[in-house]
């Protein structure tokens, strides 16, 4: 794994941010993230997926959601103060994010966008994401899940050091709003 180290890892590494590194079999096509799970012998509820928004302010914002669920637009606007969002364009996804299809990342994207994290991030005791590249996840470990009420911020200690780091925008109570559907 040591010389397939993909940006993210380095990103992480750089902010002395602990992960453990997981590669899964694959071809050149993105492959779904039930199947990453499956693949990787987790839970879905604790993999989870980046999808990228446009805002009606036309502003970007990212949502990170268990792969099994399906981002509710509307639920999705509210929680990041929008009248509406629409996904972004795949054509799109690697110019704006440095990232393809089936490798898309919170860590490390070209700019820092307004991040939301479905809530249940806070239920699960490892939270996977991709590394960045189709075929490499990482897991964020850490201890308790704890809340930046200054911020108004709550998800998973590895992704918050991160995020802090990064001033990214994160809001708790995503899932209460229900933008995850199964």
């Amino acid at each position: 794994m040591a010389s397939d180290k993909t940006n993210v890892m380095r990103v992480l590494e750089q902010h002395k941010i602990a992960y453990k590194p997981h590669e899964y079999p694959h071809g050149k096509d993105a492959v779904d993230g039930v199947s990453v799970a499956e693949l990787l012998g987790q839970n879905p509820d604790q993999v989870f997926k980046t999808l990228v928004a446009r805002g009606k302010s036309g502003g970007f914002h990212v949502f990170v959601i268990p792969v099994a669920k399906e981002l509710d637009l509307k639920k999705a606007a509210k929680a990041a103060g929008e009248k509406s969002v629409e996904m972004v364009h795949v054509k799109e996804l690697l110019g704006l994010t440095g990232y393809v299809r089936g490798g898309c990342s919170p860590v490390g994207m070209k700019k820092a966008f307004p991040t939301v994290f479905d809530e249940s991030v806070n239920n699960v005791p490892t939270v996977m994401v991709s590394a960045g590249k189709i075929g490499f996840q990482i897991e964020c470990t850490g201890g308790s899940h704890q809340a930046d009420t200054r911020r108004d911020r709550a998800y998973h200690d590895g992704l918050k050091q991160y995020c802090m780091i990064k001033q990214e925008r994160f809001v708790s109570g995503f899932c209460a709003l229900t933008i995850g559907n199964t």
